[in-house]
């Protein structure tokens, strides 16, 4: 009679001890198949911790990054302008529309630096003309309102001729002139997420 208690208890134990097997296999293997979930959720954490790991370290805005900004968007407006106003002198046109012709060139230009830039940085046409407009506009803008002012404003230059070095003179003077003004405004607005700014996201 013991000896039967004993063998039922035994069975009892051995069958509680195979269900806690069972149980603990069952829980390893869903803990397992979480893992997949789990890892990627910590490599994402990873990532972002990286993100703003590099967005940390990003290197503040310096005088010589908004000069190279400004020295980007002037070499553009240096070709367009240049080249409206050797357009417009050779065609024998007024000041006005010559001045007309080189201040579209000059926005042209300076914009299509940046879009190719941009564009090989793999950036659809349409969102490169964005990216383009953001970073550009208000530099250039600022840009040829100082050059155009200071030819205007320099007696003789707007009836100059392209071999007279009044007319480069004028010219070249007000793109130095410009150059030191426009940089204070990029490093202003590179400082604020803007202007040349959203195009560091593409290097």
């Amino acid at each position: 009679m013991n000896h039967s208690a004993h063998e039922t208890n035994t069975a009892h134990e051995h069958a509680t001890h195979d269900g806690h097997d069972g149980n603990h296999g069952h829980a390893d293997h869903t803990a397992h198949d979480a893992d997949p979930g789990a890892h990627h959720a910590g490599h994402t954490a990873h990532h972002a911790d990286h993100t703003a790991h590099h967005a940390g370290h990003a290197p503040g805005t310096s005088w010589a990054m908004a000069a190279k900004a400004t020295l980007h968007c002037l070499t553009g407006c240096a070709i367009g302008e240049i080249l409206g106003m050797v357009i417009g002198t050779a065609l024998l046109w007024g000041n006005v529309p010559t001045m007309i012709l080189a201040i579209t060139l000059a926005f042209l230009f300076g914009y299509s630096f940046t879009l190719f830039a941009v564009r090989r940085a793999g950036l659809d046409f349409k969102t490169a003309i964005k990216v383009a407009l953001a970073a550009d506009t208000v530099s250039i803008a600022v840009m040829e309102l100082v050059d155009n002012a200071i030819i205007a404003l320099t007696p003789g230059a707007m009836d100059a001729h392209l071999s007279d070095g009044l007319f480069w003179g004028a010219l070249l003077g007000g793109f130095a002139v410009a150059f030191l003004i426009t940089t204070p405004v990029n490093k202003w607005m590179i400082g604020r997420g803007k202007g040349h700014a959203v195009v560091h996201a593409y290097h």
